[in-house]
């Protein structure tokens, strides 16, 4: 089978050669015969030439493309014979083709922040006329529309705690009206206008600049602060004592706003003045203030720093103060403490030149201790990244409340300060590494969680809270006038006027204000205190162990 079929692949007439066969076994036939008759001879003659003609024909029908087809047809034969195991594989179908890649699209330009307009009073225009001619910043979006928020840092969840009192009655006007006793002045937000009613008058300017921050909150969030009364206090020590308020029968404590609180009362705490700028000692408004601290802090690495324990403030102002001079070194001893005593007068007088705030980051640990109350002092010395030695507080601001002793700062004994500041010191020479830590966590905390836009927005969420609890809708006071950024910074001068013109919102946020998160549950509360407490009592374990092992030496 296969020779014939080699022979087909070759081109040779089938036809031609079984002629040929049958022609040489009938030669070989008659020679092995030994009689024939012609009649026989006759026939076989007429059978060749007939055979010899049949084959001419054929050969005419079988042509060339006819060879070539059996051909074809005999090699696809041989493909086609495939082994039992064999499995025939059929040819993928044809891909479609990726679509054209759409142009891209140019992202559409930001809006041009708004500009909410500033114009001081010309010709014969009053400053009393100027702010109801002044047309509010239309409100913003509303929330679905904006930017998701981020949550505000955990002291937020303070605002909470600092309502509590008044969660289940309300706020009456009754219980404003009897925090009146004490309060420097009024204020009544109707419609996103501010109005004011004054009392007595504050120390040096911190009226003026806590209501210059609420005008730049209007501006801010322009149309979201509801419509709330208040009262606020801007002398520094809490009046509202809980324990006149903890009887079964007594009436709700009356709401006071002011800036520091403690334990024991009930005042609810607000921003206090600084944050926009403080005159009388050259105290920048906040947001340029921190930044200039924190490039302070870039020019002496904390290793190469002073390994003392730096202060500078006015010990005038609290016995305490003035206690902790005794800690300073002496002949006699050395409390690993440089204190220094500041004399507003004479920096006054002098261009503020030994009071610049950036420029005292020079130590490895700096003290904090109060004055007759809080100080604003406590965020500065917080923002230089050294480590922090806190004189155990009475009182906490509003944001105090989320710093933890051992992870913020360093606790000192009250009562004991020489003998703890010294204990501090050497410790941190000793742990240089963990030392170092704690005040960059301290410093890190002021420059990312106390921004300029917390402060607002704990503003934002503590007034909009406490107005949730009014029960009744305030009007502005007979002998209230209206405030506006105009009515107070155009008639200003000096550094009040810098200081006004430096802080003041230019814009309405782009974005809602940070989520407030939830309050406090009471097991969280309680694990929170127990917390800083072991803290302190640890370090002060610390301290003892380390000071009865030295008392037997004398001091270097």
């Amino acid at each position: 089978m296969q020779r014939d079929q080699s022979k087909l692949g070759l081109g040779i007439n089938p036809v031609v050669s079984a002629g040929a066969t049958i022609f040489r076994q009938l030669k070989k036939s008659r020679k092995s015969s030994l009689a024939g008759s012609s009649t026989g001879g006759a026939v076989l003659l007429f059978f060749l030439i007939v055979l010899l003609l049949g084959a001419f024909i054929s050969a005419r029908w079988i042509n060339d493309s006819d060879i070539r087809s059996i051909t074809a047809t005999a090699t696809e034969t041989q493909i086609l014979i495939v082994t039992p195991t064999t499995t025939l594989q059929q040819a993928p179908p044809p891909q479609p083709l990726p679509p054209k890649p759409k142009p891209k699209q140019k992202p559409k330009p930001k809006p041009k922040p708004l500009i909410i307009p500033f114009s001081c009073p010309t010709g014969n225009q009053n400053l009393t006329d100027i702010c109801p001619s002044t047309p509010l910043p239309p409100p913003l979006s509303d929330d679905a529309s904006l930017p998701p928020s981020p949550s505000c840092p955990g002291y937020f969840r303070w605002i909470h705690e600092d309502l509590r009192p008044w969660k289940s009655t309300g706020i009456t006007q009754e219980m404003v009206e009897r925090a009146r006793r004490t309060a420097n002045f009024r204020l009544v937000i109707l419609d996103g206008r501010a109005y004011v009613e004054y009392y007595r008058p504050s120390f040096q300017t911190r009226d003026v600049f806590t209501l210059w921050g609420i005008l730049q909150l209007l501006r801010r969030y322009p149309g979201r602060i509801p419509d709330l009364e208040l009262m606020f206090d801007t002398v520094d020590w809490p009046v509202i004592l809980a324990r006149d308020y903890r009887c079964r029968n007594a009436s709700a404590p009356p709401p006071l706003f002011r800036y520091c609180a403690n334990d024991l009362t009930l005042d609810i705490v607000f921003p206090d003045w600084s944050f926009w700028g403080w005159p009388e000692i050259n105290i920048k408004p906040w947001e340029a203030l921190q930044r200039e601290l924190k490039e302070g802090n870039e020019r002496v690495r904390w290793m190469d720093r002073e390994p003392y324990a730096y202060w500078k403030g006015n010990p005038v102002v609290a016995p305490t103060r003035q206690d902790l001079l005794k800690c300073n070194v002496s002949e006699a001893y050395d409390w690993n403490a440089r204190l220094y005593a500041q004399d507003w007068f004479k920096e006054t007088t002098g261009g503020f030149k030994e009071s610049d705030l950036a420029s005292q980051c020079i130590h490895r640990y700096k003290i904090y201790i109060e004055g007759t109350t809080w100080s604003v002092s406590e965020k500065y010395i917080l923002a230089c990244d050294s480590l922090t030695l806190l004189v155990n507080p009475r009182f906490y601001d509003f944001f105090t409340r989320g710093l933890m002793p051992v992870q913020h700062y360093w606790p000192v004994q009250s009562d004991n300060k020489c003998r703890s500041i010294k204990f501090a010191v050497d410790w941190g020479n000793s742990h240089k590494q963990k030392a170092h830590a704690i005040g960059k966590e301290a410093s890190s905390f002021i420059q990312e969680k106390l921004k300029m836009e917390y402060v607002y927005d704990y503003m934002f969420h503590l007034l909009s809270e406490y107005a949730k609890l009014l029960r009744y809708k305030p009007t502005r006071p007979p002998n209230a006038v209206e405030l506006c950024s105009e009515y107070m910074a155009c008639p200003a001068e000096g550094l009040e006027k810098k200081f006004m013109m430096d802080s003041m919102v230019k814009s309405p946020h782009d974005s809602a204000p940070c989520t407030l998160p939830p309050p406090f549950s009471p097991v969280e509360l309680k694990i929170s205190a127990r917390r800083k407490t072991n803290a302190i009592k640890q370090v002060e374990f610390w301290e003892q162990r380390a000071w009865e092992s030295q008392k037997s030496r004398p001091m270097q």
